[in-house]
C-alpha cells in the first residue's frame, strides 16, 4: 500500500499498485470484489487522468489503484504479489 486513510468502523481507502493477478484484465474479468470483498474505486495510469473504475476498466502493471473496503480485506488484497 502506498497511502492509507482509515475511517470509522474499520473502513479504509488505499492507493496501491495492482496485484499481478489483476494486470492485463478488466475489473470484471479479475473479479476483485467477489474474490476479496474490496472495491476498486479508480485507476490512475501514468500520463493519464484519474478515471473512476468500471467493470470494463483494464488494469496494467503501471497503474495505481484506489481501493476501498474493510481494513483486514484491504490488507489481504494488497498483500497479493
Amino acid at each position: 500500500m502506498l497511502d492509507f486513510i482509515e475511517f470509522d468502523d474499520g473502513f479504509a481507502i488505499v492507493k496501491m499498485y495492482p496485484p499481478k493477478e489483476t494486470q492485463g484484465f478488466t475489473l470484471a474479468e479479475s473479479s476483485v470484489r467477489s474474490k476479496y470483498g474490496v472495491t476498486v474505486v479508480g485507476v490512475k495510469s501514468p500520463g493519464e487522468d484519474f478515471t473512476y473504475a468500471r467493470p470494463d476498466t483494464k488494469v496494467s502493471g503501471r497503474d495505481m489503484l484506489i481501493v476501498s473496503g474493510h481494513v483486514d480485506l484491504l490488507e489481504r488484497f494488497a498483500g497479493r504479489p
